[in-house]
């Protein structure tokens, strides 16, 4: 567990390291493609750090505002706040913002750079379906990414998807505008630049849906993990994750840049969201879960 921990913050700094080669490489390439002006290039790479600190100290609001998520009080909810305030009690964790999202769509999320800099959100759907166990199980498992900094490194993943999202944008519209300065007036040139920067407008979105869904699926078992081991109670987190199976719809808000920050998938599901799922399949992670319940 510890281990983990720590692998999760080295990650942090890997991931942001990495967010800067990868933008700087498509810098490059978008230099090109626009005729080697490569101010293009510089101005590009300045961005992605401006950009990678912004998402640092920002994401986690951004991310919050997006979801539609309100914050709220003891008095607003005395039932979640309350199951919230005594997990951190009991795992000494600091107490977290406590946010509602108004959505019949089952599910929850936790974000923030740090433990004592975190929040939690969970929506309507969610809280009119599970009992208190369940309801535990789900407040565990969220305080779980908390506690392993997953929400750090999920925040910087966040940031990535964003950006280069935005990248491919800026491609599609420099293979429309510059491939023709880099043809030279040559039909069958302008015909490859254009292919080529489509190409990369469409695999850049597809190479950071595969980073996101990679990085996110362990951390959804590890965080089940530590949901179950502070609970002492498997049988209901898998509960709840039977339940988010059963009732699943996609949230009314849907963001592909922030899906992994979710306990359940909040998209709607075609063949190519389940090959690039941020989620494991719930089946196996209740699985997983009745395995650690016959240990206790």
């Amino acid at each position: 567990m510890y281990s983990a921990i720590a692998r999760n913050k080295r990650n942090t700094w890997f991931i942001m390291i990495a967010f800067v080669l990868i933008i700087g490489a498509l810098g490059l390439l978008a230099g090109w493609l626009a005729g080697n002006n490569w101010w293009i290039t510089a101005f590009v790479v300045l961005g992605a750090v401006g950009y990678a600190t912004v998402q640092y100290f920002a994401a986690d609001r951004e991310a919050l505002a997006l979801s539609g998520a309100v914050e709220i009080q003891k008095s607003d909810s005395p039932r979640l706040w309350n199951m919230v305030e005594n997990l951190c009690i009991a795992t000494g964790t600091p107490m977290p913002k406590v946010h509602i999202v108004h959505d019949d769509a089952p599910n929850a999320f936790a974000t923030g750079r740090t433990p004592d800099r975190a929040a939690i959100a969970v929506t309507t759907g969610l809280l009119d379906i599970m009992t208190d166990q369940e309801l535990e199980g789900v407040l565990a498992h969220e305080l779980g990414h908390i506690r392993n900094y997953d929400i750090r490194v999920s925040l910087i993943v966040f940031g990535l998807v964003v950006a280069i999202g935005l990248l491919a944008d800026v491609f599609l519209r420099l293979t429309l505008f510059g491939g023709a300065r880099r043809g030279g007036g040559n039909g069958q040139a302008q015909i490859v630049f254009l292919i080529f920067g489509l190409v990369a407008a469409v695999v850049a979105p597809l190479l950071a849906g595969a980073v996101q869904a990679a990085i996110s699926r362990q951390r959804e078992y590890l965080a089940d993990a530590t949901g179950a081991l502070t609970t002492r109670n498997p049988d209901g987190l898998a509960s709840a994750l039977a339940k988010l199976q059963e009732h699943a719809q996609p949230l009314k808000k849907a963001n592909t840049s922030m899906a992994h920050l979710w306990m359940a998938d909040p998209l709607r599901q075609n063949a190519l969201s389940r090959l690039l799922s941020t989620h494991p399949p719930i089946p196996d992670r209740i699985e997983r879960l009745h395995t650690m319940g016959g240990t206790f």
